[in-house]
């Protein structure tokens, strides 16, 4: 009994170690700006270097036969299911009007050929048979949410490149799944006498299984919280029961077929216009993050270093194809006709890290096969070829994990499909003193976007030559139609207060709260009663005083932006001599051109070399004009 209790205190530990650890490698990998999937992997492999969870398991199961290494691969597989589900949640069919036919492709065709190609490079490089290669081919399918969000989240491409790969990392996943399982039935169930109709059959029932099910679930769903039949609290612990409750309906009826299914929930949810689900979504969005992190620690602790050095130089030379032929390969064929560019089909050619999915899928078919291989003579041969489609799954998983994550963002930023770091600023409200500010900004290099409901406003700033468009910040439009590549940062700068605040809520989610700002309110410190909660504004910026009652009285009266670069002559203490209090200190920009935004708690230290904006009385120009240099500017 004692024995036990240590154990069971070892399992406890180990459980809050593994959460631990994951959440550790992300907040790491934010700050030192490092791929989160390396890190993640490194400590995996690091905690399973002292406690294999399936060595684990099985010590508790000799003490109590409820614990067993069987019980990793359900959680595993629940665990995905959340991850496509909440990825389904983000899929919106509006970005694929400029990439549907793309994406198509690539879930089809691609698919097919990467399929091939990959059975082929298994079968030549790892001497397997080719029913095992035309297995493994299959599983190397699919990418998945588990690594492709997370690399995403580094690179930052385009809008468009960016919607391709997260459509195609989502809906591969139960693709792949599906592909798997038709491969074992023809060649190994089916000891390859199953019959074209047989395929078609299994093909049909999966994908009917998976669309009715998703669809039923969805509408049900969609119908609760139209009426009120469920409540507030209990919206996101409802999405997510009902998530895995079908998947494991939809496994029952047909094998691998509740991927599909969740996918399909996820999709139709978040394409209905019946009801807001935005608050699900942030809740799944926590949890995926969390289960990817604790994925990743056991998939890297399960990594079975001897199995994968057994594969030897044939192993490496099978993961190298896969990364420069394979892949590339399969996508220029896909994509033949299509409008991508060539730097994009070169990106889309390097990004296809494989994840969770291919780890569950291969352990699920290995253990499969291993099993028919004892009972049947004729497939015994693949015994110990069952052991290497797990061997082969981890080294493709631990070496495209290590491969796209160290070089996929330097390429993406030298073939400028991304930018990893956007500078630019969204401004909602276009009025004339706003203008004037971005057009500043613009003119010293800075990308700037307007959004206002007044054409007239938008059509001025689209006559000073800045990028604006005619809509609500609030609006389905602002969010899902306009192109924020390159824009990093939102002002909320409209008249309304209200509004602003609101703008700062949508974008959060977009941009972080580290960068949505908004103008002080009119009635900052006005008191409990009058004033908008802290908690619902951003940053404010600018000086405290400068709300947009102020800043448009103050352009009325002829206040310019100013641009001046500070130097060791010219310091920022020599700045604030010169104008006393009347400049408003808006924006810094270093030598590199980063830019900063002044907000009211002041934090900035303006220091030789950078670039100031300041909002300047005209009367006080008058009198510095001996203090300008070539770099000054006023937006008059």
């Amino acid at each position: 009994m004692e024995t036990f209790v240590l154990e069971e205190h070892q399992l406890i530990l180990y459980l809050a170690g593994v959460p631990l650890l994951g959440i550790l490698a992300q907040w790491l990998a934010w700050r030192f700006h490092f791929p989160s999937i390396l890190l993640l992997l490194f400590f995996g492999v690091t905690l399973g270097a002292f406690i294999h969870p399936d060595r684990l398991l099985q010590e508790l199961a000799s003490a109590d036969k409820t614990f067993g290494p069987q019980l990793l691969f359900p959680i595993v597989s629940l665990s995905v299911a959340v991850i496509l589900f909440e990825g389904g949640l983000t899929l919106r069919f509006s970005e694929l009007k400029k990439a549907g036919s793309i994406v198509l492709r690539l879930v089809t065709l691609g698919a097919v050929v990467c399929w091939v190609l990959t059975a082929s490079v298994a079968h030549w490089t790892l001497q397997l048979d080719w029913r095992v290669a035309a297995l493994i081919g299959a599983v190397l399918v699919v990418t998945g949410p588990t690594v492709v969000t997370p690399m995403l989240r580094q690179i930052q491409p385009s809008r468009r490149m960016a919607s391709i790969v997260k459509w195609e990392g989502i809906v591969i996943d139960p693709i792949g799944a599906i592909l798997a399982v038709l491969v074992f039935e023809v060649v190994f169930a089916g000891a390859g006498h199953a019959s074209a109709g047989d395929v078609a059959f299994l093909l049909a029932k999966t994908t009917f299984i998976g669309l009715l099910l998703g669809s039923m679930a969805a509408a049900i769903l969609v119908q609760c919280v139209k009426r009120f039949w469920i409540p507030d609290f209990l919206h996101g612990v409802v999405f997510l029961t009902v998530a895995l409750a079908i998947f494991a309906v939809s496994n029952v009826l047909q094998e691998e077929s509740g991927l599909v299914t969740v996918t399909v929930l996820g999709i139709v949810l978040a394409n209905q216009k019946v009801a807001s689900i935005r608050h699900v979504l942030e809740f799944k969005e926590h949890l995926r993050v969390f289960l990817i992190s604790c994925l990743f620690i056991l998939l890297g602790s399960r990594l079975n270093f001897g199995d994968v050095l057994d594969l030897g130089v044939q192993g490496i030379v099978f993961l190298c194809l896969l990364i420069v032929l394979v892949r590339p390969l399969s996508i220029f064929v896909a994509t033949i006709g299509t409008s991508l560019s060539t730097k994009e089909k070169v990106f889309l050619g390097f990004l296809a890290p494989r994840g969770i999915v291919a780890a569950a899928v291969s352990s699920v078919f290995a253990l499969r096969l291993a099993g028919l291989a004892a009972v049947d003579e004729g497939l015994a041969r693949f015994a110990n070829q069952a052991e290497s489609l797990v061997s082969v799954t981890f080294l493709t998983i631990a070496g495209t994990v290590f491969v796209y994550g160290l070089f996929a963002a330097p390429l993406a930023r030298w073939l400028k499909v991304s930018d990893p770091n956007p500078q630019g600023v969204l401004f909602a409200g276009a009025d004339p003193s706003i203008r004037e500010i971005a057009k500043a900004l613009q003119t010293s290099g800075q990308q700037v976007m307007l959004v206002d409901t007044s054409y007239t406003n938008v059509a001025a700033a689209r006559m000073d030559g800045l990028n604006a468009e005619c809509c609500s910040i609030l609006s389905e439009h602002a969010h899902e139609e306009l192109d924020f590549t390159g824009i990093g940062r939102l002002i909320a700068a409209t008249p309304n207060d209200e509004v602003n605040a609101l703008a700062v809520r949508e974008f959060l989610h977009l941009f972080g709260s580290a960068n949505v700002y908004q103008l002080p309110p009119w009635d900052r410190g006005g008191g409990r009663r009058e004033s908008i909660s802290d908690h619902l504004r951003g940053r404010l910026v600018f000086e405290e005083s400068l709300n947009h009652a102020e800043l448009r009285q103050l352009w009325n009266a002829g206040s310019v932006v100013k641009k001046t670069k500070l130097t060791e002559e010219f310091t920022f203490a020599q700045f604030k001599e010169q104008h006393g209090n009347e400049a408003d200190l808006l924006f810094v920009m270093d030598e590199a051109s980063r830019l900063m935004i002044c907000t009211v708690e002041g934090t900035i230290k303006p220091k030789s070399g950078q670039t100031l904006l300041a909002l300047v009385p005209s009367n006080r120009l008058d009198s510095e004009k001996g203090h300008l240099n070539s770099d000054d500017l006023a937006a008059e």
